[in-house]
């Protein structure tokens, strides 16, 4: 029981050199890697930053070698930039990594079909809208989750300005 709360100055010292070097490591790496690293989580950009956080918690505890480590986030980190670089030349690879938005409301009307197959409730577009400064949702023309979660809210009066907003399917409805 004693060893679960203290074994050894030098274990203590050995944990706190490992996260020294890990996080500049890390954070190294991260640098490189650019902005996507950082950006708001898709499922494959989540499953990269728990990777990187199981990775680097390893090192920090002694259960790789720090090279060990820092190989293995090199390489977790290369194969998130080949994977998005091939995602951006590959629309069928961009397809398989990343979710399609959905579209859950549009012009008056929530898309429940949309919202049953992204298990959203009415209360929570209608928090987005508020979230969005709108106090009413005859102010909105659509909301969108989008591929990191997020529900984006399209204002009637910038509705214009969103030709995206055509490419989004509904999945088995019909936009009035």
């Amino acid at each position: 029981m004693k060893e679960l709360i203290f074994k050894d100055w030098q274990s203590i010292g050995n944990v706190a050199f490992c996260t020294v070097i890990g996080y500049f490591v890390l954070f190294l790496f991260i640098r490189i890697s650019g902005k996507r690293t950082l950006a708001k989580l898709t499922a494959f950009d989540f499953v990269v930053t728990i990777t990187l956080g199981s990775t680097l918690s390893s090192m920090i505890l002694g259960k790789v070698t720090l090279i060990e480590g820092a190989v293995s986030l090199a390489i977790i980190i290369l194969l998130q930039y080949l994977l998005a670089f091939s995602a951006k030349r590959f629309h069928f690879l961009e397809k398989a990594i990343n979710a399609s938005p959905t579209l859950v409301y549009y012009r008056g009307n929530y898309l429940k079909h949309a919202m049953e197959k992204e298990v959203l409730t009415k209360e929570e577009v209608l928090a987005a809208v508020r979230e969005a400064g709108l106090g009413d949702v005859e102010d909105v023309e659509a909301v969108v989750m989008e591929i990191n979660g997020e529900l984006a809210v399209v204002k009637k009066s910038f509705a214009g300005s969103y030709s995206s907003l055509e490419d989004i399917e509904i999945p088995n409805q019909k936009r009035k």
